[in-house]
């Protein structure tokens, strides 16, 4: 006898502006299966947080506007992070969406998470960085891509450049 359990959609999201195309087109993914969306950030390196740029989307003012020391904790990186899904899943107009923090390893986070949910497909972004970049960090996506056995939808979120 079968269980007719609901889908889910992992979608994953960074602090990058390019985040709002990905949670846009991945929920909009989900209510077309029929899934259950599940908003998913992996808190990395403390360092992220300290160098990367100020942005603003789906609402978030980005987590330059925190108090410094809320950044140097585990706790206060977790709440902002909370925060930053809260706003996502206000964009996105939808309480019924799920939000989860995770820590560690981003592609090992978003590997594992997608396991233990029993995702039907995972739904993540490619910022399609310079070539040196990828060489030296290696790609998430592509780590991910190479290792999922859950079908993976990457968003191209490249920025047009201007000819």
């Amino acid at each position: 006898m079968k269980t007719n359990r609901k889908k889910k959609v992992l979608i994953a999201l960074d602090y990058d502006p390019s985040a709002q195309k990905v949670a846009e087109v991945g929920y909009s993914l989900a209510k077309t299966m029929g899934a259950e969306a599940i908003l998913f950030h992996v808190i990395a390196d403390p360092m992220y947080y300290s160098s990367t740029e100020h942005v603003t989307i789906m609402g978030f003012a980005g987590y330059m506007d925190t108090v410094p020391t809320q950044l140097d904790s585990h706790e206060g990186l977790e709440k902002t992070a909370q925060h930053f899904l809260d706003q996502s899943k206000h964009h996105l107009g939808d309480e019924a969406i799920i939000t989860m923090v995770a820590e560690g390893d981003i592609s090992e986070s978003i590997l594992k998470t997608s396991k233990d949910i029993d995702s039907a497909i995972i739904v993540m972004g490619s910022h399609s960085r310079k070539w040196l970049e990828n060489i030296v960090m290696g790609s998430v996506t592509k780590t991910v891509l190479l290792q999922t056995l859950i079908p993976l939808f990457i968003i191209s979120t490249r920025r047009l450049e201007k000819r």
